[in-house]
């Protein structure tokens, strides 16, 4: 089972990683954007961590928590497309504090219809909905977990031959063709986490 311990242990594990990719994430955001995307992402996911490990209640609690303190962390850009998505999953897991690990994997389609639905994005406009999207159709799919990492990195790939047409990006126009979306890229990192945590590896 995966329980609120867990849910808050996967909350530190994107704070942690966040803020190991930071300098990494900004230098890809140098070349097509304001260069702060690292920076952003690791002063939410540490707000979002922080609200969850002080939160007592149910799954979906944990996530309304983390969801509001990354948006009081990052009031704009990622800030409100991940808010949402933590909102959605939150829904997604329940008002319960514990659910089937297989059920965990329910939250990657959750956060990216939350972070469609505020961004008013679709796939191929080069940003971090190009990661989520394959994902999520991998996970509603029945992939399994390889398959869903798989289509996720492809997916961040992709976002470097693409023309921007959304975003701070946009205004590159083909400029930006050759280098991957950041969003895409820390989106990546994220599933990465979630899939490591409720999957157990495989047999030797």
């Amino acid at each position: 089972m995966f329980t609120t311990d867990d849910l808050k242990t996967l909350f530190a594990a994107f704070a942690a990683r966040m803020a190991t990719e930071r300098d990494h994430l900004c230098a890809l955001d140098g070349a097509i954007g304001d260069g702060d995307h690292g920076i952003a992402m690791e002063q939410g996911m540490a707000a979002a961590a922080k609200a969850a490990a002080e939160t007592e209640g149910t799954l979906q609690d944990i996530c309304n928590a983390a969801a509001k303190g990354f948006l009081n962390a990052v009031g704009a850009s990622s800030g409100p497309l991940y808010a949402t998505g933590f909102l959605r999953a939150g829904k997604a897991l329940g008002p319960v504090t514990s659910v089937p690990q297989a059920q965990v994997l329910s939250i990657i389609p959750a956060i990216r219809d939350g972070i469609a639905h505020r961004g008013k994005a679709v796939p191929g406009q080069k940003t971090m909905l190009d990661t989520w999207h394959p994902a999520a159709e991998a996970v509603i799919g029945g992939a399994t977990a390889a398959e869903v990492l798989r289509t996720a990195t492809e997916g961040a790939e992709a976002t470097r031959a693409m023309t921007a047409t959304l975003g701070r990006a946009e205004r590159l126009g083909a400029r930006a063709v050759g280098h991957p979306d950041p969003g895409a890229v820390s989106a990546l990192m994220l599933i990465e986490e979630i899939l490591a945590r409720i999957v157990p590896p495989p047999a030797d």
